[in-house]
């Protein structure tokens, strides 16, 4: 079963791996630009705000993996929109059954999760802390730099560990939206305790896999710590 890992599905884990980090990453910044919103520049609506982010929550997971099939597949929303503005001649097959298809439902379905530890870190930074900032030099970037961002730091570990980690296990929308392009390490685990019966290399890709993302996720936690040590 090692063996098999080794020879068969060793870039497979790293594909996946690297799914996930990205998906991480992109909702890690999209969720921080609009906690920050949210937080700083929304006023008496950044509440509002969040309470909306809230309710997408609600939405089941297989009906945002089906709707983006709709949205991106041949018939779909994306591609007749193309074709009557004169931009596509047919279909962009691309488009659906792709890597890409796999992080664009996994930010969808997983970027409120990277929001709300961010929005809650956020919270607890000090406005007069930037009001002194201010008063003292600092501009909005620096200012940004040396206060909020460090500031927010747990929040923002928290949130692409949070993304980070069921993406990896996901085996549904890579199943739905992936194709045979998309397919991710969860999908072999899942086949292998499923139709091929084969236990010993199921278990084998299981324990390696969380082995790899615990490794991995320290690596993160590290390299962020020490970017917020050195910012202050």
């Amino acid at each position: 079963a090692w063996q098999r890992f080794i020879t068969q599905y060793w870039e497979l884990t790293l594909y996946t791996l690297f799914v996930g980090l990205v998906a991480g990453i992109i909702c890690t910044v999209l969720g921080f630009v609009f906690a920050y919103a949210a937080r700083f520049k929304a006023g008496v609506h950044g509440d509002t705000l969040m309470l909306a982010t809230l309710i997408t929550l609600f939405g089941g997971y297989l009906v945002k993996i089906y709707a983006w099939k709709s949205i991106l597949g041949a018939d779909g929303l994306l591609n007749q929109t193309l074709m009557a503005s004169g931009l596509a001649t047919e279909p962009l097959a691309f488009l659906i059954y792709s890597r890409g298809a796999v992080i664009v439902a996994l930010v969808h379905f997983l970027l409120p999760f990277a929001i709300l530890p961010i929005y809650v870190s956020l919270e607890k930074v000090d406005r007069t802390l930037l009001e002194a900032a201010t008063d003292l030099g600092d501009g909005p970037i620096r200012r940004f730099l040396r206060i909020t961002l460090p500031l927010s730091m747990p929040g923002v570990v928290s949130a692409i560990l949070i993304v980070m980690i069921p993406t990896v296990g996901d085996f549904v929308t890579p199943r739905l939206v992936g194709g045979k392009d998309g397919v991710m390490i969860a999908n072999q685990i899942q086949a292998q305790f499923g139709k091929a019966s084969n236990w010993p290399l199921g278990a084998a890709l299981s324990v390696t896999t969380m082995v790899v993302v615990t490794a991995l996720a320290a690596a993160v936690v590290f390299i962020l710590r020490t970017f917020a040590r050195m910012m202050k």
